[in-house]
């Protein structure tokens, strides 16, 4: 209960203090920046304001304001988590979490899989035309074998009859489920579940066993968790019945048992020196392997499962009722999962080698054909304009298009359509000329640096300025700012790169992160320190409020924002390269983690003298832009 007074009283503390301010704001005057000696001073109440809500926050993304209000709230998510993970295979088949079905996926993947093997045999200097035409032949019988899986007049009766019985099944559990006295449960039964999940022990607290401790209680405590985990379980037997059905009719299962006799026949009678003919055949039979085990259907034949599982999904949505609501404010980003019986949250060396050793690595590393793992320190390749495209541009321009993406006909053909053309523009999957882009581990690291910084840049100096010259600004923000401020970034690094992953993303944002409070500063000690008597010059003149900001306070301004760029470079670069030695894969704090492990000094004494290098041309370049735009930086 604590937990919840004091959510109240910050919550107050919030209002109360915003009423203020707007009181303040109506009794002062309108020009509290422009030409008033008291410009951004003050505002007292708003530095409560803002560290209010920042505690706010904080209790609310919390567990503590869940437990306090909702105690049994984590243990409901968790048999709602089940029914989410029993659904999410079922799901995979349809164009629900996927763009596609599943069987039109497959057929599309294997059928390039098959033309770029054919190529490949074609392109094929080591492989005789007799076996050529033998692994042709393989090939367009593998490829033959998918109309026979797609063909709606080959599909069996008892494939369609167990098709529909699943079906019925899952309208059935819909039905159910939305009854109040689902599942039926005897008083005996329920005397039992309540007695387990009291020894299982509660939220968060440790039962009277430690190694049967939990973080979340998995036994369902109440009815409406009772409920979610009867559906789950009823859907784990639904899914499970229906991976194990194949549309396999008596037409397809003899061509494919063919295609694998004559694959096994004809590798047996290849000698030692034809290996490479040996392995085309074995490409073909993985593929026909994979078409055979997947889950191919005619088109059309699963709509009324398609229908049934989303009927369902949205039933369970709706018994969720406010429990939906508690797990998207309380529990973000999917906070409570299901995965098996359990819920959860989610020798040393000479280190110092010779200058002629360190010089021949380094002189090895800039070889573009040796690099470091395979990817060089810094080089170029000719890249597809249409890859550009695709970085940049993200996939679900297609994804809000009008209509459905193309699936196959009944000869296993797939025709693209807009929506499909549209998908392929966004993600590069089409042929443009090419240019020269450079590529590298020291490459990665700089443009993470200057994406970062710029950033940064962006929304630190704006936001600085705005500070500097508002009371309402500096008082909300400030707290916020220096509270987030001295954390030190590496503290922040495990959480970033977690959410946002090991690639560039979660490495960019961290370094937005460090930038940006520097930036913040700058351009707020440049604001506020601006000259009164310039200001009432420039009125005096009869300049506007934008004519004052843009030639007054802002040239003013660029010698502190322009020193928090030098000072922002560097603390990226000391934070980027933590970052990449704690998760990444280039870079060049990547290429130290790895020398680290494998005690390769001289690459590691490398590292370090590339990145004094960059830093130091950040540097200069920082300087001469100081140099060249603010000459009469420190000349009075």
């Amino acid at each position: 209960m604590i937990t919840a007074f004091l959510t109240f009283i910050f919550f107050f503390a919030i209002i109360g203090c915003v009423l203020y301010g707007r009181k303040l704001i109506k009794t002062e005057k309108v020009d509290a920046v422009f030409g008033n000696p008291e410009r951004a001073q003050g505002g007292t109440h708003w530095v409560i304001v803002g560290s209010s809500f920042l505690l706010l926050i904080w209790l609310y993304y919390s567990w503590d304001i869940a437990k306090s209000f909702f105690p049994k709230s984590a243990n409901e998510l968790c048999q709602v988590a089940k029914v989410d993970e029993s659904l999410l295979s079922l799901k995979y088949l349809f164009p629900i979490e996927e763009r596609q079905f599943k069987s039109t996926s497959v057929i599309e993947i294997e059928t390039a899989n098959l033309n770029k093997i054919a190529l490949d045999i074609e392109k094929s200097n080591k492989v005789n035309n007799q076996n050529k035409k033998i692994l042709f032949n393989l090939v367009k019988k593998t490829k033959s074998t998918i109309p026979l899986l797609t063909n709606n007049n080959l599909l069996e009766n008892d494939t369609k009859e167990q098709i529909d019985l699943l079906t019925g099944k899952i309208n059935n559990l819909t039905k159910n489920f939305i009854k109040k006295d689902y599942p039926e449960e005897s008083a005996d039964d329920e005397l039992k579940r309540i007695e387990a999940a009291k020894e299982e022990g509660e939220w968060g607290a440790s039962s009277t066993s430690i190694d049967n401790a939990v973080e979340i209680p998995y036994i369902p405590k109440t009815k409406k968790g009772l409920k979610f985990q009867a559906a789950a379980d009823e859907l784990n037997s639904i899914s499970d019945e229906f991976f194990e059905l194949r549309n396999h009719n008596s037409q397809y299962t003899s061509v494919i048992e063919g295609i694998k006799k004559d694959i096994k026949e004809f590798r047996s009678k290849l000698n030692t020196s034809e290996e490479i003919t040996s392995s085309f055949a074995k490409d073909i039979l993985k593929i026909a392997r994979r078409i055979e085990y997947a889950s191919i259907f005619p088109p059309n034949t699963l709509n009324d499962m398609q229908t049934s599982i989303i009927d369902f999904d949205k039933a369970q949505k709706k018994e969720q009722g406010g429990l939906r609501w508690v797990d998207i404010f309380l529990f973000p980003s999917g906070t409570i999962m299901s995965s098996g019986p359990s819920c959860t949250e989610q020798g040393s060396g000479r280190w110092l080698p010779k200058p002629s050793d360190t010089l021949n690595k380094f002189t090895l590393m800039l070889n573009p054909n040796v690099g470091f793992k395979q990817i060089p320190l810094i080089w170029y390749e000719m890249m597809d304009v249409s890859k550009i495209i695709g970085f940049i541009l993200p996939n679900w321009i297609a994804d809000i298009m009008p209509g459905d993406y193309p699936v196959h006909n009944e000869k296993g053909e797939i025709k693209p359509n807009f929506k499909s053309k549209v998908l392929s523009f966004v993600t590069g999957d089409f042929n443009l000329f090419k240019i020269p882009v450079p590529t590298g581990h020291i490459w990665d690291s700089f443009l993470r640096v200057l994406l970062g910084l710029v950033f940064g840049i962006i929304v630190g100096v704006p936001l600085g300025l705005f500070m500097g010259l508002n009371r309402f600004a500096k008082g909300f923000f400030d707290p916020l700012i220096e509270l987030y401020r001295p954390v030190p970034p590496l503290a922040w690094a495990p959480l970033v790169i977690s959410v946002l992953g090991i690639d560039n993303l979660g490495k960019v944002f961290l370094l937005f992160m460090v930038s940006l409070s520097i930036m913040i500063i700058s351009a707020r000690a440049g604001a506020s320190g601006t000259q009164l008597s310039k200001i009432h010059a420039a009125h005096s003149l009869g300049a506007s409020r934008w004519q004052i900001l843009r030639h007054v306070i802002f040239p003013n301004s660029l010698p502190e924002i322009l020193t928090g760029i030098r000072v922002a470079t560097g603390m990226c670069w000391g934070t980027l390269v933590a970052a990449e030695f704690l998760a990444g894969t280039t870079g060049i704090g990547f290429v130290e983690n790895v020398a680290k492990k494998y005690f390769q000094y001289e690459v590691i004494w490398i590292t370090i003298f590339i990145m004094g290098m960059l830093g130091l041309l950040f540097d200069i370049t920082i300087r001469k832009i100081i140099d060249k735009t603010i000459p009469w930086r420190g000349k009075g």
